[in-house]
């Protein structure tokens, strides 16, 4: 299984997002939707798995739970927005580690990419940065990877370039 892997569009998504998602099974959002009208064009055409994020109000929060908790080629799976890195996990996230014991962890928020192996609990923690144009990220990414007999394979960092200028300055108008 072909999986897409994105996080904090704060309301943005384009056909170049939208043509890299094209070979993928299923698309998994980490959170910072922004407008449901994202997740609504990703839906169309590819089943969606996603999760609210900190500025995803009420709307969100009534279409999205929180966590997503689900097995997927015999992986374990646990996808939530706020989830810090190995080493350096909120109390709630450690907690519900040792519980739940996922083979792969997912979270957002930071804008920062980061694919990286936790030793202590097992697992792969994946963090697709940012594909939105709003943030403090330098470099708008997604991941791509494969799910074949219950590990991760095949991944793709994918770089959707630069935020614009114009687009920081629009962001200090809002």
């Amino acid at each position: 299984m072909k999986i897409g892997l994105l996080s904090d569009t704060h309301s943005y998504i384009d056909d170049d997002i939208m043509t890299l998602l094209d070979p993928c099974d299923e698309v998994w959002h980490a959170g910072d939707i922004g407008d449901l009208a994202v997740t609504e064009r990703i839906a169309q055409s590819k089943p969606l798995r996603a999760v609210w994020g900190n500025i995803d109000g009420q709307p969100f929060r009534l279409e999205f739970p929180k966590d997503q908790i689900f097995t997927v080629g015999g992986m374990k799976v646990w996808m939530t927005h706020i989830g810090g890195y190995p080493g350096r996990y909120p109390t709630r996230i450690r907690e519900r580690l040792l519980q739940l014991q996922p083979d792969l962890f997912i979270c957002g928020h930071s804008h920062i990419l980061k694919v990286m192996w936790d030793k202590e609990h097992s697992l792969l923690h994946m963090n697709p940065g940012a594909c939105g144009r709003k943030g403090i990220h330098t470099i708008r990414t997604l991941l791509r990877f494969d799910i074949i007999d219950a590990k991760v394979k095949n991944a793709q960092v994918i770089e959707l370039g630069t935020r614009s200028a114009r687009a920081g300055r629009k962001e200090e108008e809002e």
